[in-house]
């Protein structure tokens, strides 16, 4: 990396913020640490107070004294791009770790991209296959649409992701660990997205113990790498788990740079994050990038600040129920408080039309549940409520999917055409 000659020194370290003079920086530069021992520690500015200038590091801040120098880098931040990516598991900072040595590529990427101009944006007017039934029937998505998974911990979230980049129809799979327990990264990749789904995926990985600026960076790669594919003519599938912590993490910045705390802690720096790299995703003339962003949401709060954020900006949302997940059903997906806002755009009138009967079904089902369930219901008060009862086992069967079952899009609406047909 080529360095500048401006220099400078480490005057105070408070928490995880540095503070140190550095003429001439700017905001978001790259910097090296050097501490007496001669180790290099990345950082970025990230801020500033007066004529000093504040920086969060990108690894451990041990070694670090007062007077150490720091050399501000030439180069904004940009990663290597091109198919060699493919299959191959990055760091948050977009370097290899799966020990299949280094990444070669012809082009290089900005992490730092603007999302596409409003009337650059084509019309999103075709279905994505994710091959999950009850997405592809009951709420049909577009290519190039953002989409929230919002859900609690332990309700199948990860098995959900690994299905979809195994059996979606999109080209390339990117997809972003962030703030994910270390343990749970190997699971993922090996068990939910095997081989099969690595082969044309690429996994950027930046764990919980990490420093809160990888984690960003692992978002920004994440995303970068999504529109260098999007921008060859690829649909791409981009999935991050989770926007969560992703919004924790720039909380811990925002919070150690002195932004005033809003709702639980957040500050303002997060929700100007947010639209910023959601919008990043989308359709233009090239190719498309479809969203799926996992939400946490636990006891169910969907009001919570991030929640209520997302759900505010993507274009729909699949809410996975802890309710359902302890029946054994899987995947749990509460097809009645999930939305797909473009899913009368992109699904067929036919479709449509059956999707609306079964949805009816199971709508008069829950209303009635309660009085079902203690045997308060008589047979024969209502027709549709006694038609809803006889066809919940078909229903519970449609929907339910083992992690080893593929369904396309033809298959899913044949499925449910079948089911309408016995709705009546």
């Amino acid at each position: 990396m080529a360095l500048l000659p401006v220099e400078g020194k480490v005057s105070q370290l408070v928490g995880m913020i540095i503070e140190a003079s550095l003429p001439g920086s700017t905001l978001g530069d790259l910097c090296e640490i050097m501490t007496p021992s001669g180790y290099l520690i990345q950082s970025e500015v990230v801020g500033f107070r007066g004529d000093k200038v504040l920086l969060m590091p990108l690894s451990e801040l041990t070694g670090i004294s007062p007077g150490s120098r720091i050399r501000r880098s030439a180069m904004p931040l940009s990663i290597p791009a091109g198919p060699e990516l493919l299959g191959r598991v990055l760091d948050g900072m977009g370097n290899p770790i799966d020990g299949k040595g280094p990444i070669h590529t012809e082009h290089k990427q900005p992490v730092y991209n603007t999302p596409p101009h409003a009337l650059e944006r084509e019309r999103i007017d075709k279905a994505l296959s994710t091959g999950i039934r009850s997405i592809d029937g009951l709420i049909t998505l577009g290519r190039g649409q953002r989409v929230g998974i919002f859900a609690g911990s332990g309700v199948g979230k990860s098995v959900l992701l690994g299905m979809m980049a195994r059996y979606t129809d999109a080209q390339v799979n990117v997809i972003g660990l962030i703030g994910e327990r270390g343990r749970e990264v190997r699971e993922f990749i090996e068990r939910d997205l095997g081989s099969e789904g690595l082969k044309r995926s690429v996994v950027v990985v930046a764990t919980s113990d990490q420093a809160a600026m990888v984690r960003i960076k692992g978002a920004l790669i994440t995303t970068a790498i999504a529109e260098y594919f999007r921008d060859t003519g690829k649909d791409v599938l981009l999935m991050m788990d989770s926007l969560t912590r992703v919004a924790m993490a720039q909380r811990e910045i925002g919070l150690a740079t002195g932004e005033p705390p809003t709702t639980k802690g957040y500050t303002p720096s997060v929700f100007a994050l947010l639209p910023r790299m959601l919008e990043r995703a989308g359709k233009n003339n090239k190719g498309s990038i479809t969203g799926l962003y996992t939400v946490l949401v636990e006891g169910g709060d969907m009001d919570e600040p991030v929640a209520d954020s997302a759900r505010s900006i993507l274009d729909g949302h699949i809410v996975l129920s802890r309710r359902i997940a302890t029946r054994g059903h899987y995947p749990a997906i509460d097809v009645l408080e999930s939305v797909s806002r473009l899913r009368s755009e992109v699904a067929k009138k036919q479709q449509l039309k059956d999707s609306a009967s079964i949805l009816e079904m199971m709508a008069f089902y829950r209303e009635n549940e309660d009085l079902i369930n203690i045997g308060a219901y008589a047979k024969g008060s209502n027709p549709k409520v006694d038609k809803a009862i006889a066809m919940q086992d078909q229903i519970n069967q449609f929907l339910r999917q083992s992690v080893e079952e593929k369904s396309t899009i033809d298959m899913t609406g044949k499925k449910l055409a079948d089911l309408a047909k016995l709705a009546g």
